[in-house]
């Protein structure tokens, strides 16, 4: 797989961006703008990097994300719940879970609380595969903030959440 573009080809600039803005003759900040697609950009590089990390492990991003939250849900969650602490469709978790079973890392079962649903399970080789992969996917995560001084990162992590609480600027109607 080729690496990611580097260098001032690989971002637009500032100046890229005062010229859109005056092409379009909007009243809208260049920094602004610039900011948001470069986090965009990052967005999506780190989604196929991240895909590229765990399919090392036999995994997706997102069946790695369903194996985690059924891990620190004490090992079982129904779909739905699964779904909303995802942020994703219940058929798309449904397609992550039928992936996840066919090799035996989740099963589905009975709900306990309601008979008539069903809850899926963290089995032992889920569990196994999350600690097989824990050693080198905590020190890529690592790696991956290791420019940052421990300052930067907490700071990062407020700007982060503060982006995030604007991210409806782009889905909202």
């Amino acid at each position: 797989m080729r690496s990611e573009p580097q260098g001032p080809e690989a971002a637009p600039t500032l100046e890229q961006a005062r010229r859109q803005v005056e092409r379009y003759g909007l009243d809208a900040d260049p920094q602004s703008v610039l900011v948001a697609v470069r986090l965009m950009d990052a967005g999506a590089r780190l989604d196929r990097a991240s895909e590229v990390h765990f399919s090392r492990s036999g995994l997706s991003a997102g069946r790695y994300r369903v194996l985690v939250d059924l891990e620190d849900a004490d090992g079982e969650k129904s779909p739905s719940r699964l779904a909303q602490s995802l942020g994703v469709s219940r058929a798309t978790v449904t397609g992550l879970v039928d992936g996840l079973e066919r090799e035996g890392l989740v099963a589905r079962r009975a709900s306990a609380e309601d008979g008539r649903g069903s809850v899926v399970v963290l089995t032992a080789r889920g569990a196994q595969r999350l600690r097989d992969m824990a050693g080198d996917h905590f020190a890529r995560l690592q790696a991956l903030v290791g420019g940052l001084t421990v300052e930067e990162r907490g700071q990062f992590l407020d700007l982060l959440e503060r982006i995030t609480r604007g991210i409806g600027a782009l889905t909202d109607p």
